[in-house]
């Protein structure tokens, strides 16, 4: 039983990390408006198509040595830590969840955040319709069978929560645009705030921007005393609502 535990694990690993190729795939085309589907992947330098062979989860990174076979220009690790980060996502998933309709609905919520994180980390956007989707499961789970996550399925409380989740950052866009006359964040924050509300809850709201407060200033003072930054420098607030999410999940 537990060599067929391994091996089924051992799957689920490789599943993973074919969904984190995919979700690498969405991470770079979705900026530029790009097909995520059909379109063939590429080298970001040389253009050059990637081989099937070199385009393997995670093995093809480590036999090339994080490099482009054409070219030999430096692969991001962003890819490799992407593909890994999604194949031990879904073998925690199956270890610890043991109702298959919630670990979709975790795996759906987890791998699209985990889209928006590294998108808004490097473009300071988060694309429409990755917020929508969200939106949309934090709405649907209500009429789903109780289920054993750590979500809120109260309709009249996720409603709450995304009202509130959008209102709260606009008003601080609002108010902060009207006395220093520049944007403080992005409309993508209020909505990826408003998904949270609809998924954890009204009650979820002041606690995961409190968190993603404090990560941000963590992160921040570092840059500021060593003059690499200035409080006028932008930081992207999607990857620490993220983050404070993550953490509002696992222990509230």
């Amino acid at each position: 039983k537990f060599n067929l535990f391994i091996d089924n694990l051992f799957l689920i690993f490789l599943i993973g990390a074919v969904i984190g190729s995919f979700l690498n795939v969405c991470i770079y085309r979705l900026p530029k408006n790009l097909d995520i589907i059909y379109t063939r992947s590429s080298c970001p330098k040389c253009k050059k198509k990637i081989n099937w062979f070199d385009n393997i989860p995670l093995i093809s990174f480590i036999i090339l040595k994080f490099k482009c076979r054409f070219c030999k220009k430096s692969i991001s690790p962003r890819y490799f830590v992407v593909e890994l980060i999604s194949a031990s996502f879904l073998c925690f998933a199956f270890v610890y969840v043991f109702n298959y309709l919630d670990i979709i609905l975790l795996s759906l919520i987890f791998y699209i955040l985990v889209i928006i994180f590294f998108i808004d980390l490097k473009h300071f956007i988060i694309p429409d319709c990755l917020n929508f989707i969200l939106i949309s499961l934090g709405i649907l789970k209500n009429f789903f069978p109780e289920t054993s996550l750590n979500l809120n399925q109260d309709i009249f409380q996720s409603f709450l929560g995304g009202v509130l989740g959008y209102l709260i950052i606009w008003l601080l866009i609002f108010f902060y645009k009207k006395i220093k006359k520049v944007e403080a964040m992005g409309l993508g924050d209020a909505k990826l705030l408003s998904a949270m509300g609809f998924l954890l809850g009204i009650q979820s709201i002041f606690i995961i921007l409190f968190i993603a407060a404090i990560l941000g200033l963590i992160f921040s003072v570092p840059n500021l005393i060593s003059g690499k930054s200035s409080l006028k420098t932008a930081i992207p607030f999607g990857p620490f609502l993220i983050l404070a999410s993550i953490i509002y999940f696992y222990n509230f």
